[in-house]
């Protein structure tokens, strides 16, 4: 019998080596579009979010709902927050208990519903900031915590270095952030405030780029197909991780150069 020659690790030779070939570039296609999907889900969350925030603010029988709104005799303004106000501030919590621990059992219909919902709380509880910081330095903030969020994101994406550790280490920072905010709920330090703030935008750049590298490599793992429930799924539950980490971002940086307003 004659011997033939071996093409199997060949690429674009017949055999094996197309095959794996053909598959590697499936995979990336796959890749490219899912996180594409990602990013829309992502993107359409924080629009659905800012709209949300602007009504809240501008639409005086909206407003009404959430904030009371008075002067005092010296004409500074005064904004006290409803109860419903403190409903949508505290539900995005539940929103995100419901969505990890009922994934499961959640249908990709009821996660996408779950999404919006959330993105709708966050932008109602996030209008406070218009009575608190100029339009313009809201503004000016998003468009460079936007900058940052998409170079970091874009590293976590092309890099070939694990980024596994810094991920556990971000994940660290966050824990003690979290707890250094609640001590000074109580001592209202403002030194300690901006060491929070700096910290915390470390921890959110950091957390992008180890979410978006994780999502990736979760994806090449598992491969979802496109049109399935989980697929549909698992990308509302990426967009909603990287969602947090711009609100968070966003949030922080406009604590260290955010503008006043002047009555606030």
């Amino acid at each position: 019998m004659a011997l033939q020659p071996d093409y199997r690790y060949q690429t674009g030779a017949p055999g094996w080596g197309r095959t794996a070939t053909a598959d590697a570039a499936a995979v990336d296609a796959g890749l490219r579009a899912y996180m594409l999907r990602v990013y829309n889900w992502m993107a359409s969350g924080l629009l659905l979010t800012g709209i949300v925030a602007f009504a809240v603010v501008s639409i005086p029988a909206i407003q009404e709902l959430f904030y009371t709104i008075g002067r005092t005799p010296s004409g500074r303004l005064v904004v006290q927050p409803t109860l419903l106000f403190w409903v949508a501030a505290l539900s995005p919590l539940a929103f995100t208990l419901v969505l990890s621990f009922g994934y499961n059992r959640l249908s990709k219909t009821a996660a996408q519903a779950l999404f919006w919902a959330f993105c709708v709380c966050m932008g109602a509880s996030l209008s406070n900031l218009a009575w608190r910081y100029t339009g313009a330095s809201i503004a000016s903030t998003f468009f460079i915590a936007a900058a940052m969020y998409a170079a970091v994101s874009l590293y976590g994406y092309t890099t070939r270095a694990d980024l596994t550790k810094m991920g556990s280490l971000m994940l660290m920072g966050l824990i003690g952030i979290i707890i250094a905010g609640l001590v000074n709920m109580f001592m209202q330090s403002s030194a300690l405030q901006f060491a929070i703030s700096v910290i915390g935008v470390v921890v959110f750049l950091g957390l992008t780029a180890y979410d978006t590298q994780r999502i990736k490599a979760d994806y090449i793992e598992y491969s979802y197909a496109a049109g399935t429930d989980e697929a549909g799924k698992r990308s509302v539950m990426d967009a909603l991780g990287l969602y947090l980490n711009f609100i968070n971002l966003f949030t922080l940086l406009l604590q260290l150069v955010g503008v006043r307003q002047s009555d606030s």
